[in-house]
C-alpha cells in the first residue's frame, strides 16, 4: 500500500531520522522505521490485519483512523483514503506517533 505523512514532523522524523518535536528512543525509532516498511509492503488491509505483533486495528469514533503498535509502550495513528468500495486498498496517510497507556 502506498504510504504518505500528514504530519509534517513525521515526515521529517523519517527522512532524516531526527524531528525537534519527537524525541524518542532510538529503538523506537528503529521499529518506526520497520513499521512504515511493513505498511509499504502490505499488498491489502488482510496482510496488516493478518500479523498479530502489530496489533492493527481501527480506532473507535471514526470512519478511516487506524492504529497500529510499534513496540508496547508507543503506537502509530494513521488515515486510510480507500481506493475501492471494499475497503481493501488505498492510500495510507501517517498521522502520530504517541505513547500508548496500554504498555
Amino acid at each position: 500500500m502506498q504510504v504518505d505523512f500528514k504530519n509534517k514532523n513525521l515526515y521529517e522524523l523519517y527522512a532524516e531520522g531526527k524531528s525537534k518535536k519527537y524525541r524518542i528512543p532510538k529503538d523506537v525509532l528503529k521499529r518506526f522505521f520497520m513499521r512504515i516498511q511493513q505498511l509499504e509492503a502490505a499488498g491489502t488491509i488482510y496482510d496488516l490485519w493478518q500479523s498479530r505483533a502489530l496489533n492493527f486495528e481501527k480506532l473507535t469514533g471514526y470512519e478511516n483512523r487506524f492504529s497500529l503498535r510499534v513496540n508496547v509502550k508507543w503506537r502509530l495513528e494513521m488515515e486510510i483514503e480507500w481506493d475501492n468500495k471494499e475497503k481493501i486498498t488505498g492510500k495510507i496517510y501517517i498521522t502520530e506517533l504517541s505513547k500508548h497507556d496500554g504498555g
